[in-house]
């Protein structure tokens, strides 16, 4: 047992994050198990199992005759994944000490390791229980709100992972409830908040926290400005009136940018401008350390920090300056890999989108099904969106979906070392 406790003690960076993909990979293919028993395909049941654990949200189904079970499964997929499994692995085998940090950090990634607790399994111990607080709060009010009891529980198990699985085939549209839909809108904008930072507000009872931090002002910033646009394009296009249009703008906006998915409308009947709006936050994603996808803002933030400070060298060759989040200085070498980030991001989001649009003949599917896989979002544009589905898309493009769809949930670092020769090198000791 000691020689065990020594060998995960002394594991290296790149085993752990060959760990981390492998377990995603894993836990896919046990969840795509029952969707097998109700006739779907094996690339089917995999696109759905995938879709489950990296709180994609995506789907294949083109009807919802189906018991609640399997609704339920739907859900409770996205809501283990939603925190990740990877801080479950590390809350019961805390013997991985560095490792196991590093794996919590690949699936909470933010420019610096923000650590609340001194020890990560507190820390995943804090985590979850604060997630599964959330989620309980949630099933409460939309029960009190009018919701049946079984849906108000998948919806909300789905909609704190921001994965935005629901029993309804239209989504949160079908319950016609402006007040359900109101708290969904709340609930889904703090699952793409820092989990972190929500504990620190709860722990302190100071909501003023969230003002301090730059990376939640820009989130929230991002939100209101994105929302408020689209607001005036649908009122202008009268679509709705403008306290439809703010709510229905407000959901889908913070739908798509913390990755969740679900939908109040059906925002492929709007105007071309707000669908373009709708396209463009889809690159946005949320915050670091929440259950969402994407980019990350804090990664948006030292992008644009970083490109104004260069403008100022290039003025002020001699000039001294640094970038800093929440007045904590980032190392250069921090800046480096959030470049190199955000350039990969784009790039494998550029092939994915060649690849499918080459398949489907289609431009819109090519682009729209590479970002709302890759940035784990869910629905798309035109026939896959969040009223249709990708279940008539080619199985070739659905076997890139799925790769994209654990590409993005890992981060892309997982996926990236494992395409280099020195990480299948074994060296002797």
């Amino acid at each position: 047992m000691v020689c065990g406790l020594e060998f995960f003690e002394e594991i290296k960076k790149s085993e752990a994050l060959f760990i981390v993909a492998v377990s995603w990979i894993i836990f896919a293919i046990i969840s795509a198990i029952p969707y097998l028993f109700y006739d779907l395909s094996v690339v089917d049941s995999l696109f759905e199992a995938m879709s489950g654990i990296t709180t994609t949200g995506a789907t294949i189904l083109s009807n919802y005759n189906y018991p609640p079970a399997f609704f339920f499964w739907r859900s409770l997929s996205q809501w283990l994944g939603g925190l990740g499994i990877i801080v479950l692995f590390v809350a019961v085998l805390p013997q991985f000490a560095v490792a196991g940090r590093q794996m919590f950090f690949a699936e909470t990634p933010g420019p610096t390791e923000d650590k609340f607790t001194p020890r990560v399994r507190n820390t995943a111990s804090i985590l979850w229980k604060f997630y599964f607080g959330l989620t309980v709060l949630l099933i409460i009010s939309l029960i009190i709100a009018g919701m049946p009891v079984f849906d108000a529980i998948c919806n909300s198990i789905s909609t704190l992972s921001a994965g935005g699985f629901s029993p309804n085939a239209e989504s949160i549209m079908g319950y016609r409830s402006p007040i359900q839909t109101w708290l969904i809108i709340i609930f889904m904008f703090f699952a793409g908040a820092s989990f972190n930072l929500e504990y620190k507000v709860f722990e302190k009872r100071n909501p003023l926290l969230f003002l301090k931090s730059d990376e939640f002002k820009l989130y929230l910033s991002v939100v209101l400005v994105s929302a408020g646009i689209i607001s005036l394009i649908l009122c202008c296009d009268h679509t709705y009136n403008i306290f439809d249009a703010i709510r229905h703008a407000l959901f889908q906006v913070i739908s798509l940018m913390t990755s969740t998915g679900s939908a109040s409308a059906d925002y492929t009947k709007w105007s071309y401008s707000a669908q373009v709006m709708l396209f463009i936050v889809m690159f946005f994603g949320s915050c670091a350390s929440s259950a969402g996808g994407g980019i990350k803002m804090t990664r948006w933030l030292l992008v644009v920090k970083s490109m104004k400070n260069e403008i100022i060298r290039i003025l002020h060759p001699n000039a001294v300056v640094s970038v800093k989040v929440d007045n904590n200085v980032v190392p250069p070498e921090v800046l480096r890999q959030v470049v190199v980030y955000v350039f990969y991001y784009f790039f494998i989001f550029a092939v994915g989108a060649i690849l499918i649009t080459l398949i489907e003949q289609s431009q819109t599917v090519g682009l729209a099904s590479s970002i709302t896989a890759l940035g784990n979002i869910g629905p798309g544009f035109g026939v896959n969106g969040p009223m249709g589905s990708f279940q008539n898309v080619h199985d070739l493009s659905k076997v890139i979906m799925i790769i994209s769809m654990l590409v993005g949930r890992l981060e892309l670092i997982p996926f990236l070392i494992m395409f280099q020769r020195d990480f299948w090198t074994i060296k002797a000791e």
